[in-house]
């Protein structure tokens, strides 16, 4: 499986993006999708996950409420919108797939090169 992210760049602080993942190589309908994020200086850390059948959502607390995963099976692609924009937002995300079908927070099976997003205050 192959994953390509897009829609990182420059915001200010409070504003949005929105981040694209395309999968292919794969059956994406049937793997949980994610998305994770890795500050300079820091690990990366767990953001938004999303089951197979987009029913089922899992969000770090850091971004509960701000950030929203979805899902197109259709056209192979994970969203994952970014609104209210901090400082402390500013990484690089990555997307992820695990052949668990359901979202969980580690053991991803295949990974992007990833996005950067840089949030200026």
């Amino acid at each position: 499986v192959q994953l390509v992210e897009s829609g990182g760049g420059l915001v200010q602080a409070g504003g949005s993006l929105r981040l694209s993942c395309a999968a292919s190589g794969g059956t994406f309908s049937i793997y949980a999708m994610g998305w994770f994020r890795q500050a300079p200086g820091k690990e990366r850390e767990f953001v938004a996950a999303i089951g197979w059948s987009g029913r089922d959502t899992l969000y770090a607390d850091s971004v509960k409420g701000r950030f929203t995963i979805s899902r197109d099976n259709a056209k192979n692609t994970v969203y994952l919108q970014m609104n209210s924009l901090k400082p402390e937002d500013t990484a690089v995300y990555y997307c992820a797939a695990d052949s668990s079908s359901y979202p969980r927070r580690m053991n991803y099976d295949y990974w992007g090169q990833g996005t950067q997003v840089t949030v200026s205050s």
